[in-house]
């Protein structure tokens, strides 16, 4: 199946794709109607997910088409009908196959909507807080001509419906940035993208990051916040979460930071250079483990 759908992504023209997002968009805006997907709550923009499934994990990917293919051979995803994947964000840009990822990953979705759950990165978040580099709309008109145009813009409709977090109650807190600095509520998390830009909650989540600090500082991004340790204690607490699992920066595969209270993952070499990618497979009983505890189960690639 594997091969199929990177022949279906190579060969895609633009009715097939346009159909694919449109497709995709619908099943994230049922997820937030009927407040579910497959076996997990869905709150707002928050997916709640109980602790004890097989459980993959994928960070950012832009554009890396033979890393998201690694991923997805290694960790068996096809061939286990019980299991899930999360991916947290970050698919485009940068990368010279984009749209190839974007459609894997959108088929995948297709196929096994109860199985995958989408997650928005910094690379689409909203209008509001543009970035460079963006290169995915180019690559989708040198794709497909005229008609890129329509194309991404679906995808604009298709990031606004995509989920910003991922909960799983006693065990782990999952954004693609990091925490809110100063959020007080589970349901503030959920609720980020309705009460943006009047909160920064929904910016700090796509783009903030963790330093070896105390307290908060702004971030040389220009959006979103660095954070300290004590910062990431106060969230777990009213998470109720070991550990924060979030992507967003370039590192070698994954990386620690307060004391084994966070793991950054992150899934692609080719835009970088970095020599290793990873992944994250939780099984049954790795749902009790700290960030350095994951650090012993993370796949690199």
């Amino acid at each position: 199946m594997l091969d199929k759908l990177i022949d279906a992504a190579a060969f895609a023209d633009d009715k097939s794709f346009f159909q694919l997002i449109r497709r995709v968009a619908d099943l994230q805006g049922q997820e937030r109607k009927d407040g579910v997907v497959g076996s997990a709550a869905v709150s707002g923009g928050l997916v709640k997910i109980r602790p004890g499934g097989r459980l993959i994990l994928v960070g950012d990917l832009h554009g890396d088409l033979q890393s998201l293919a690694t991923i997805l051979k290694g960790s068996k995803f096809l061939d286990d009908p019980a299991g899930m994947i999360v991916f947290l964000g970050d698919y485009g840009d940068r990368g010279a196959e984009s749209v190839e990822v974007y459609h894997v990953v959108l088929s995948l979705k297709a196929r096994f909507p109860d199985r995958v759950i989408l997650m928005r990165g910094n690379h689409e978040g909203p209008k509001d807080m543009a970035f460079f580099p963006h290169d995915l709309p180019d690559q989708i008109m040198e794709r497909f001509g005229r008609a890129g145009d329509s194309i991404y813009g679906y995808l604009r409709i298709l990031f606004d419906l995509m989920h910003h977090g991922v909960l799983i109650g006693g065990s782990y807190l999952i954004l693609h940035g990091g925490v809110p600095t100063n959020f007080s509520a589970v349901d503030e998390i959920a609720n980020a993208h309705r009460t943006h830009p009047e909160t920064t909650y929904l910016e700090e989540i796509l783009w903030n990051d963790p330093k070896e600090m105390k307290g908060t500082s702004p971030s040389a991004r220009g959006y979103g916040r660095y954070f300290g340790k004590d910062i990431t204690e106060r969230a777990l607490q009213v998470t109720d979460t070991n550990a924060l699992i979030r992507a967003h920066e370039p590192c070698n595969g994954y990386r620690l930071n307060h004391d084994g209270l966070v793991l950054t993952l992150f899934s692609c070499k080719a835009p970088y250079g970095n020599p290793h990618a990873s992944y994250l497979k939780l099984g049954e009983k790795d749902y009790n483990l700290d960030g350095e505890g994951l650090a012993k189960i993370v796949e690199l690639i």
